[in-house]
């Protein structure tokens, strides 16, 4: 689909005169066409010369409009939509028989090189680029950060730069949707970068498997929309989902073996999305206590609480260490997630008094003031310490932060904001922002894909999303009205969150086709900050278009 031409009023008249003129001397000649434009047997049409005439392209060839003779482009159609576009008048770009994406093969972007000429059925070549070719380049120097990136058109070719690999495939990204949603990329300058760090979909395997190809399919979705996390909840109560060889005995027999991990890791690495470990404790850990019952929480009278592991007793943290330092390797980007929501010994009215064994652990370690909350926090602290040791940057749930103790969570762990709806008193996002803390959006009532909608739960719709969310609206619908603390570098970003409490309720199939509207909804919201650009309705026909 070609750009528009717009004619001015002067032109149109003087091309009305000039066609008078041709049709009276055709007439002349005797060479008038028939009726519908239909010229006799045995003629030839004669050369269409009007500087108004469009050639028809096919969608692999290069437009045959003189630039000087377009007006000025606009923006591509992406999800997300571009944050910054100069336009230009000008043909554009779409790839044609001889084009070629061009890169150092043998430099850091020969994979987004192969795979943006793959999905155009293009070949790949080193060396200067010249007219028709797509190229892509480095540039330390730009500014932006490493997921930002610069997209020329001009001269019947495009070119890609950023400061980093991330920014130039985000670009590939870009080229891939324009031509999907437009048939070419506009002439002119597209400067791109993300709104939010932090930007992806949270997935529980523990309590409903997924294959390794379904994995695989949602992360290449992902990528095309520009996401860059995905959240592994490999543990819970109702399995463990990854070969351990250290501890054997707490697998389920449905489960991702330790090289179907490495291939998750290594498609990520390829997409730009990191992998996110997650092994919640000291709750959601019933997986292990089947396995090991001599952990399991029991309060003064013997009565047991689900999933919750005696944390008074040394082997319980050994397990879970033993566990951080076999998987570490085996997730190598920059997270952990440490869990520590919905401990079950601090859903009591008194603590102290259901849980004498935890209250008196708790003095022994951190004074005679010190309370049940202080031995939990205690153990946050020893996990997220290790996995400072691992080389990790560590993240816990919101619910796991106390506030008024003895001991105080370390300020570093990213606080993973969802709710809390185990305590009706669960903290305001606006006690961790003023704490000084970074925060991450997983907000229950706008991102939580809850399988069953058990609880008050209801699936999120893109359009709610898309329309009354943004990474200020931490808890319920309200954004944080301070500004000064809801900016990217205290708001990280957010995720989509999958969780499998009744795993039965959706085939994969039907999650997959349940989360695609809202994912591409909150991709929009996390990369773009502004208001968007089309309304929902036109948002839902461009992502059916591009096929996100």
């Amino acid at each position: 689909m070609g750009l528009p031409l717009r004619a001015t009023k002067a032109s149109c008249v003087r091309g009305l005169i000039a066609g008078a003129t041709v049709t009276l001397l055709l007439t002349a000649l005797g060479c008038q066409q028939t009726d519908g434009g239909h010229r006799p047997p045995g003629t030839h049409s004669p050369a269409r010369s009007s500087p108004h005439a469009t050639t028809a392209t096919s969608a692999r060839s290069p437009s045959a409009v003189p630039p000087h003779r377009t007006a000025a482009s606009a923006p591509p159609r992406t999800i997300p939509s571009v944050r910054d576009f100069t336009p230009a008048s000008g043909p554009g770009w779409r790839p044609a028989d001889d084009s070629r994406v061009v890169a150092d093969l043998k430099g850091p972007l020969a994979d987004e090189a192969r795979m943006i000429a793959a999905e155009l059925g293009l070949r790949t070549t080193s060396g200067p680029a010249r007219r028709g070719d797509l190229s892509l380049a480095l540039a330390p120097k730009e500014s932006g950060g490493g997921e930002a990136y610069t997209l020329k058109v001009t001269g019947g070719r495009a070119r890609i730069t950023g400061p980093a690999e991330a920014g130039v495939f985000y670009g590939t990204r870009t080229v891939k949707q324009a031509l999907r949603s437009g048939g070419r990329l506009p002439e002119g300058v597209i400067h791109d970068r993300p709104g939010r760090a932090q930007r992806g979909l949270n997935l529980d395997i523990a309590r409903k498997f997924f294959s390794v190809g379904w994995i695989e399919a949602r992360m290449r979705e992902m990528a095309d929309l520009k996401l860059n996390q995905l959240a592994l909840h490999f543990s819970d109560d109702q399995g463990f989902r990854i070969q351990s060889t250290g501890h054997p005995e707490i697998v389920s027999s449905q489960h991702l073996t330790k090289d179907q991990v490495r291939q998750i890791v290594a498609l990520g690495q390829r997409l730009h999305i990191t992998v996110i470990p997650e092994i919640d404790s000291p709750g959601h850990l019933g997986a292990v206590i089947r396995a090991h019952p001599q952990l399991q929480l029991r309060n003064a009278g013997g009565t047991t609480f689900q999933g919750s592991v005696d944390i008074s007793n040394p082997a319980a943290a050994r397990i879970v260490d033993d566990l951080m330092r076999e998987y570490a390797p085996l997730f190598p980007g920059r997270w952990w997630h440490l869990g520590a929501d919905e401990y079950l010994a601090l859903t009591v009215k008194d603590p102290q008094v259901s849980f004498p064994e935890l209250a008196a652990a708790a003095k022994r370690k951190y004074g005679p003031s010190a309370r049940v909350q202080d031995l939990v926090t205690g153990w946050l602290n020893d996990r997220a310490r290790l996995a400072r040791q691992l080389g990790k940057q560590p993240k816990a749930w919101n619910d796991g932060f106390f506030a008024g103790g003895v001991v105080q969570p370390a300020k570093d762990i990213e606080v993973e904001y969802w709710t809390g709806r185990l305590k009706e008193t669960a903290r305001p996002p606006l006690e961790y922002l003023k704490e000084g803390r970074k925060v991450v959006n997983l907000n229950d009532s706008f991102l939580y894909y809850v399988l069953g909608e058990p609880g008050g739960f209801t699936y999120p719709t893109g359009e709610r999303i898309y329309e009354d969310w943004s990474p200020a609206v931490l808890r319920g619908s309200t954004p944080i009205a301070d500004k000064s603390l809801t900016g990217p570098d205290r708001i990280l970003g957010a995720r989509l969150a999958i969780w499998g409490d009744q795993p039965e309720a959706q085939t994969p199939v039907q999650v997959a086709q349940g989360i695609r509207l809202p994912l591409a909804a909150l991709a929009q919201r996390v990369w773009d900050p502004g208001k968007p650009p089309l309304s929902w309705s036109g948002f839902t026909r461009l992502a059916e278009r591009l096929g996100v």
